[in-house]
């Protein structure tokens, strides 16, 4: 029997981005993606799909950043997940109108999936899930694949105006990141973090998760093995959410048992693999 190591429940929280103009980037997330500035701090923003939602991106700005070199590891794009195809089909609409350019439109059997950048290069994508009675299931592992998505079809179940605000229920689906080795990315993100494999196979990627769910956490080796400089814009953390101190205490444990530092950020508990792509653990309240 497989030991699941993290609850069913378990879930992303926030992605926290650094980026090289606040203003920018907050004309992009907030007046193109629709997502509403819920705090700030000095030059850090935080921004939820409703005045009374939970943050899901936070954007740190500073000119001194620089745009994250392409062959390096590091954030590959974070995924905004909307609750349904015409809340997707309004966000896409949201877009189209403001003439934001996309970079490509993919149905993946268990989504679809628009794709673009935001200012600084950060990828970005944004989703719906099909029920999961209809995900296909080959030999115990869901199978996702990535087929052209007619944008149109989509657009044409659009039932917002050009101004349609995000669906409340929007939350950060999943991340996906570069990393330099997957034997290396596996050992930490399943073996200590606790996600289970959920797909093997793709071309120089692996696909883990919690409770089933087809990914929390896509990990690809296509950017090569170089880090990028500390002071690069990009991924500074994503939180995972765990529904009590009993599972956090557990990923702890497992911590310390593979020898993985864990730092403290603000009295949470930060970790960082190999490639210094970082997880933040927190209570999901």
């Amino acid at each position: 029997m497989t030991e699941h190591l993290l609850p069913d429940s378990a879930r992303l929280g926030l992605a926290h981005l650094r980026v090289t103009g606040l203003d920018d980037a907050l004309a992009f997330y907030s007046d193109g993606l629709g997502l509403l500035p819920v705090r700030r701090d000095g030059n850090t923003v935080w921004l939820a799909p409703a005045l009374d939602a939970a943050p899901i991106v936070a954007l740190t700005g500073d000119s001194h950043f620089r745009r994250k070199a392409r062959a390096s590891t590091g954030l590959y794009h974070i995924a905004i997940r909307t609750p349904g195809r015409p809340a997707l089909a309004n966000l896409l609409r949201r877009l189209a109108v403001r003439g934001v350019p996309f970079s490509g439109f993919s149905d993946h059997a268990v989504s679809e999936a628009l794709y673009l950048p935001d200012p600084d290069g950060n990828g970005i994508e944004l989703y719906r899930d099909r029920p999961r009675t209809e995900w296909r299931i080959d030999d115990g592992r869901i199978e996702m694949t990535t087929e052209p998505l007619d944008a149109q079809a989509l657009l044409d179940e659009a039932e917002g105006g050009d101004n349609a605000p995000l669906d409340p229920q929007t939350d950060l689906g999943h991340v996906h990141l570069h990393v330099g080795n997957l034997a290396a990315a596996e050992a930490f993100w399943s073996g200590v973090i606790g996600f289970d494999v959920v797909l093997r196979g793709y071309p120089g990627a692996l696909f883990v998760s919690a409770g089933g769910y087809h990914h929390h956490l896509g990990l690809n080796t296509w950017a090569g093995s170089a880090h990028p400089p500390a002071d690069s814009a990009g991924l500074a953390y994503f939180t995972l959410l765990l529904p009590d101190e009993t599972d956090r205490t557990a990923l702890l444990a497992r911590a310390a048992a593979a020898g993985v530092i864990v730092e403290d950020h603000e009295g949470r508990p930060l970790l960082r693999d190999k490639d210094g792509n970082a997880v933040v653990i927190e209570l999901d309240s």
